[in-house]
């Protein structure tokens, strides 16, 4: 028997794995570099493709094909320059070497023979022009004949120049050359010029004689002619002629033509001027008004009027220049002359005439207020736009028209009083070069003027102070603006409270409002910030807040009229708005005064949502509150009041009237403003109209939040506490016949409101039917994971795997291909350091040997 051999020697030797595709495994692999792949479980039919791997050998390999590939283009990447061979043949391997240099010959050959630009019709060939180049007929080589006199026409001969203009010895060496041809003795000057005179002469008789035979020729043409014409005239009868001159009547089209061919064409119009230009004309018509004003105020004299010279009693007037056509027309009325009354229509057409062109400067100048709505009282009237600039632009022209003689009629003289210097001293600055740096420089400018002239006061600084004009306007513009608020307060709170003027003012603070609105909108939050704190201090002393003035009300109005109420958020309008209902909640109505104040409030409020129809809560619970305290009963009505209002107490029936005179003498009417600040007490008559008033403007609020209101869903259960009580209302007959009627109708619009919102109810669904057994048949195709699915199913299945795979494996590869270009990067970055080392190290190292070879020289020259 045989030796058996080792356990060694009986295990098969290890499989090489497989290598990359298209390489030959090694024979021999490390076994340190291979990798098993083991699995958990052995499933019977699959094969392991990946059981065994190099990981080693695979990374050096795709380092080394990403070296060959990736970074041979990294460091193409910033090269853009290919040296391409275009030789004929050069990348065609079927064409023998003789047969390319051949074709590359012939082609070379073409190349020179054919032309390089089809427009150069110079190139390469001759052009001719009879038989001719036109080259050498370019040249103009040509013989002029000596026999054409058409160069020689309208010029002066030789001789003639020579004889009268100098020319000597030109004229010696022809005389020359013609006595050498003839051989005689040259001739004298005077038989020269003899012979000269003789030859012009001769040519003047043959050019008179030309001219006369050709004028024989044109009469005899002309006898001609009118021999030919007498047989060519043919006289038309007069039958004919009549009927060739009528012309047809035009018709309709043409009569237009002609219409519009008399038509005014249009005329060029002047370009509309800018802002600037607008103003610095506005400023420089002020100063002028103003240097008059001041000018007739000093009592001085106008420079520009010319004055009468002095007469004396010898003058004859004998050097006067009519200027124009005094004269009249004579007539009579009533037996007497007219002269007196023309003179005085020519006066007040004068003086109207100048008072006009100022009234339109002045119109111009300011629009008039229309959107004024503070006092509801007072009846609005025009604005008087012109003020005193009627008065100035007479007096200036009766200042620059002469004075007539005391013998003229009484039209023509003038009135001295306008000229004085009191009557200028009156009149109102026309320039405001310094705009009030302070509230009181602007009070003491306005105060004790009249409506019109504080107005006109505060557009002329406007149109003075215009930011246009210089640099720091602006500012002081913008510094108006508050000084006008300040004043509209004071205004507020006097006693009466001067409502017009606001409502004129209020134009001015939008003017300004639109220039500077970044700056009116910190002016209106500082004026709301300061009344919110007084009434949270008032708050926190007293436990409750009193209604606020006048002033502060009318602010809330004003912001209403400057700035957009519509927007969902505002920096000004918002806080207002808060500032409003913090109004209609924390202060109570103790008095018929707060009644008006919170009525006030109401408009306002509604006057803001009247685009954006928000609903505001407190607006309709305060209106709910006015019809509680106006009604007697005190039994439960249906909801239940809350702050400002209480059910019982002192003044839980304030707005109630009981005197039955009093009732029957009130007329409806608009309830002022006085009731709000006046402090003044009112009598018992007037408390009672008042209360009526108050319960009128609520009952027209209502009307409005009925309008305003009336698509909401939730209108009928808001407004039915509201309904109670105007139904209560009507049920007490001490209320005027206009009140109860403004009930009644009050009533009917919210009943008559549509019911927008549906009830709610259940939603409604199809019954759930009973579960039935019947089984569900599945064919199964495959069995394991991917059951139950179609064969296209099944597809879709698999090609979402296949592309996840690939996906997944793209991104692998793609973060490698950035893993190794980073490496790369960081090789290079390392390699440039190091040389930047090696060649800063070498550069010390001469640096240190030069420094030690001066060092040793300086030793030598001080050792010597």
């Amino acid at each position: 028997m045989g030796k058996a051999r080792p356990r060694a020697a009986r295990r098969p030797a290890p499989r090489a794995p497989a290598g990359a595709r298209g390489s030959a495994a090694r024979a021999n692999p490390n076994p340190f570099e291979v990798k098993v792949n083991r699995q958990k479980f052995q499933i019977l039919g699959r094969k392991a493709r990946h059981d065994v791997g190099l990981p080693g050998v695979a990374r050096a390999r795709a380092i080394r094909k990403r070296t060959q590939t990736l970074l041979k283009e990294y460091k193409d990447r910033d090269k853009s320059n290919v040296f391409t061979d275009k030789r004929f043949g050069e990348y065609n391997s079927n064409i023998s070497p003789e047969e390319k240099m051949m074709k590359r010959f012939a082609l070379e050959q073409q190349r020179h023979h054919e032309k390089k630009s089809i427009y150069n019709l110079n190139e390469d060939e001759e052009l001719t022009h009879y038989g001719q180049s036109l080259a050498d007929i370019e040249k103009h080589n040509d013989i002029v004949d000596s026999d054409s006199d058409a160069e020689e026409r309208g010029m002066l001969s030789a001789e003639l120049t020579a004889a009268h203009f100098g020319g000597r010895g030109l004229l010696h060496k022809k005389t020359s050359q013609q006595e050498g041809e003839e051989g005689g003795k040259p001739k004298s000057r005077k038989e020269l010029i003899e012979e000269l005179i003789a030859k012009s002469k001769q040519e003047k008789r043959e050019r008179q004689a030309q001219r006369e035979d050709a004028l024989e020729l044109t009469e005899k043409l002309d006898q001609d002619w009118k021999e030919i014409q007498t047989l060519l005239s043919h006289k038309t009868p007069k039958s004919e002629k009549k009927e060739k001159k009528e012309n047809p009547k035009p018709d309709a089209y043409d009569m237009m033509v002609r219409e519009l061919g008399f038509e005014m064409k249009a005329q060029p119009s002047n370009r509309m001027k800018t802002e600037e230009e607008l103003a610095k004309e506005e400023q420089e018509r002020l100063r002028k008004l103003e240097t008059e004003r001041l000018r007739r105020m000093l009592g001085k004299e106008d420079e520009s009027v010319k004055k009468p010279k002095h007469m004396s009693a010898d003058d004859l007037n004998d050097g006067f220049v009519l200027d124009k056509d005094d004269r009249r027309l004579l007539s009579y009325k009533d037996g007497k002359m007219n002269v007196e009354e023309d003179v005085h229509e020519e006066l007040s057409r004068e003086t109207g005439s100048h008072g006009n062109n100022e009234e339109e400067s002045e119109d111009e100048s300011g629009d008039p207020d229309s959107h004024s709505d503070l006092d509801s009282s007072a009846e609005s009237g025009d604005p008087d736009n012109h003020s005193d600039l009627d008065s100035s632009a007479e007096s200036g022209e009766e200042n620059k028209k002469p004075q007539r003689e005391q013998g003229q009629t009484p039209g023509k003289r003038l009135r001295s009083d306008q000229n004085t210097p009191k009557a200028a001293r009156a009149e109102l600055p026309y320039t405001f070069a310094v705009a009030p740096e302070s509230y009181e420089e602007l009070r003491s400018v306005l105060s004790g003027r009249s409506m019109e002239e504080q107005l006109l006061v505060v557009e002329r600084i406007q149109k003075c102070n215009h930011p246009s004009l210089a640099v720091g306007n602006k500012e002081k513009l913008e510094k108006l603006f508050g000084f006008l608020l300040e004043y509209v307060g004071d205004l507020a709170t006097s006693d009466p409270p001067n409502l017009k003027v606001i409502d004129k003012l209020v134009v001015q603070l939008y003017n300004l409002c639109q220039l500077f609105p970044e700056s009116a909108s910190s002016s209106m939050q500082f004026v709301l910030r300061d009344a919110m704190h007084e009434m949270e201090e008032m708050i926190e002393t007293k436990g409750r807040a009193a209604f606020p003035g006048l002033d502060v009300l009318i602010y809330l109005k004003i912001v209403g009229l400057l700035f957009p109420t519509s927007d969902f958020r505002h920096p000004v309008v918002t806080p207002a708005l808060m500032c409003l209902s913090q109004l209609l909640t924390k202060c109570p109505v103790l008095s018929l005064q707060d009644v008006v104040k919170g009525l006030f409030v109401c408009c306002l409020f509604l006057e803001c949502v009247a685009l954006s129809h928000r609903f505001i809560p407190e607006v309709i619970n305060f209106l709910l509150g006015i019809l509680y305290i106006a009604t007697p009963n005190k039994q439960s009505q249906g909801s239940t009041l809350v702050h400002p209002f209480r059910a019982l107490g002192k003044n839980s029936e304030l707005l109630l009237v009981s005197d039955a005179e009093d009732v029957a003498t009130w007329q409806r009417g608009s309830l002022p403003l006085r009731w709000a600040s006046g402090p003044r007490a009112p009598t018992a008559t007037e408390a009672n109209h008042a209360r009526l008033s108050c319960l009128a403007v609520c009952l027209a609020l209502l009307r409005h939040c009925t309008i305003i209101y009336g698509t909401l869903p939730s209108f009928h259960a808001v407004t039915r506490p509201l309904q109670a009580l105007l139904t209560q209302h009507l049920t007490d007959c001490s209320h005027p016949h206009e009140l109860q009627e403004l009930f009644q109708s009050t009533l009917a619009e919210m009943e008559n409101q549509k019911q927008l919102y549906r009830p709610l109810l259940c939603e409604k669904s199809k019954p759930v039917p009973l579960k039935l057994f019947t089984p569900r048949l599945v064919k199964v195709l495959e069995f394991g994971r991917k059951q139950g699915s179609s064969k296209e199913e099944q597809e879709r299945k698999r090609l979402i795997h296949k592309h996840k795979r690939e996906f997944k494996g793209a991104v692998r590869e793609i973060r490698k291909d950035n893993q190794f270009l980073a490496r790369m990067q960081l090789s290079e970055i390392m390699e440039r350091d190091a040389e930047r080392k090696r060649r800063v190290k070498q550069l010390f190292n001469s640096l240190a040997t030069q420094e030690g070879e001066w060092k040793a020289l300086k030793r030598k020259k001080f050792k010597k």
